[in-house]
């Protein structure tokens, strides 16, 4: 935690410890009432029945809320039958359950709930930040959370996307927290505790488990025994956490073995996930399958997307090639634009979302996302300096590098930022000279990063995906341009 390190120096001096408790919390709260203020509006004035995804987890919700469980209901011999579900991930509609539980299933509780959530992530992005960074960068990181133009219109959406970010950040910072504070189990079972039910909004958080051990990692001269020691620490923590989240998973997975037709971690859509970006038709976007693509027998979901994942896998290995070259379309559609919430916007409300409001939102959405996107990616540079003459040279080849994607994502002909997004944990991992400190929660963050990038790699990409790491990218970016590391 070298990065944390620096900030407690710098913030001592100036009288305040980013890892004291109560360190400022009224800035927090100022964060948190910023954030609500837009995201409530929109919540109340833009939502309307839910759409595409959003309609099925509302629904899953209203089950659950009544004491049905994660299901629907089949007519057979015109009788209705329980049928368990498991095809979607459960976390998303078991939040919105319980919230419809409480405080009943209106019109507007799920979106204001969301309202919530996203002003709640708001508040975990400062308190994260001020343990990579600077409280002024740390503040730079909140408010660029607070006035995110897609984290605030994704309010109006039933959609998983800002529930699983945060997620995302409360995990690392609780471990970063209680590390520092010298209670590391503490903080290891927490994190885990965190990205366990995480895991349950989206499965493939539980990637980012073995970067927890980045956080855990001492601060220079904090502890003795050196390298080993301390990677030994990080390992430690990494494995605690990543048992803790299969705990949290755990019973939901026995659940899902005893109801279904075969046993599934959290969810079955995986090997539907794997053929869509596959299969002869695939464009590296979302399409849909047909039985005629190559599972035509209708069957239980677990033996369903089973078929689809054989069948996904058999056309890798037919045209690897093929496969291979879609790795850049699917990038882009993942991180080249923001049109998913304007969309869905304009889907369940098109009198109120002509196209041309419309164009005019995706336009805000898509500049605001690929601006964050841009300076996130020199939040794993260093601001150059004149001496060592090597950190110099390779902080400038590094800024360099990263100014010449962004050139080419603006003036290009495909105006293609992803590869920004590939660049972040690249960057992050090279030992280059004079590099600022990219441990801790800069590498888990750009670890984050990497998990996005490698998931909608290898099944299929789609611009709502990289909502994930929006709040990641906030950190990122308040990092631009931190000093370098003396060695």
């Amino acid at each position: 935690m070298a990065e944390a390190a620096r900030a407690g120096a710098e913030a001592a001096r100036a009288g305040r410890d980013p890892t004291r408790r109560g360190g400022d919390l009224g800035f927090s709260a100022i964060a948190f009432v910023l954030a609500l203020l837009p995201r409530l509006y929109v919540a109340l004035a833009w939502a309307r029945e839910p759409v595409w995804d959003g309609h099925y987890y509302d629904f899953g919700a209203r089950r659950i809320a009544a004491g049905l469980g994660y299901s629907d209901d089949l007519l057979v011999g015109g009788q209705p039958v329980w049928h368990p579900w498991c095809h979607y991930p459960v976390g998303y509609s078991g939040f919105l359950g319980l919230v419809y539980k409480l405080f009943g299933a209106g019109p507007h509780v799920a979106t204001v709930a969301n309202a919530v959530a996203g002003a709640l992530l708001v508040v975990v992005v400062h308190r994260l930040a001020r343990c990579a960074t600077t409280p002024t960068r740390a503040r730079v990181a909140a408010l660029l959370a607070a006035l995110s133009p897609g984290l605030i219109v994704y309010a109006a959406l039933l959609m998983t996307e800002p529930l699983a970010a945060l997620g995302l950040v409360t995990a690392p910072w609780l471990l970063a927290r209680d590390a520092a504070r010298g209670r590391l189990v503490r903080g290891a079972l927490l994190a885990g505790a965190a990205l366990g039910l995480t895991a349950l909004v989206r499965p493939q958080s539980l990637l980012c488990a073995p970067a927890l051990a980045l956080l855990a990692l001492p601060r220079p001269g904090g502890a003795a025994g050196g390298a080993r020691a301390a990677w030994k620490r990080g390992a430690l923590a990494a494995a605690i956490s990543a048992v803790t989240a299969l705990a949290v998973v755990a019973p939901w997975t026995i659940r899902n073995c005893r109801v279904m037709d075969g046993c599934a971690l959290v969810s079955t859509n995986g090997g539907w996930n794997l053929a869509i970006g596959a299969f002869p038709r695939a464009t590296g976007r979302f399409e849909t399958l047909r039985a005629g693509d190559g599972c035509p027998i209708a069957r239980g979901q677990v033996a369903q997307d089973r078929c689809w994942m054989a069948a996904g896998l058999q056309w890798i290995k037919d045209d690897p090639v093929r496969w291979l070259a879609l790795i850049p379309k699917k990038l882009s559609f993942t991180f080249d634009h923001e049109s998913f919430p304007i969309g869905y916007l304009g889907e369940a409300n098109p009198a109120a979302w002509p196209e041309e409001r419309r164009a005019a939102g995706r336009w805000v959405l898509t500049a605001s996302h690929l601006g964050l996107l841009s300076v996130a990616a020199l939040g794993v540079v260093a601001l150059p300096r004149l001496r060592p003459w090597r950190a110099l040279v390779a902080q400038l080849a590094a800024l360099a590098a990263v100014l010449g994607l962004i050139a080419w994502g603006a003036l290009g002909d495909d105006h293609a930022f992803w590869p920004l997004a590939v660049a972040i944990p690249v960057i992050a991992a090279l030992p280059l000279p004079g590099r600022p400190a990219n441990g801790g929660v800069v590498g888990y963050l750009a670890f984050a990063v990497a998990s996005v990038a490698l998931t909608h790699a290898v099944f299929f990409g789609e611009d709502r995906y990289h909502m994930v790491v929006t709040p990641a990218l906030c950190v990122l970016a308040a990092c631009a341009l931190r000093r370098g590391e003396k060695r």
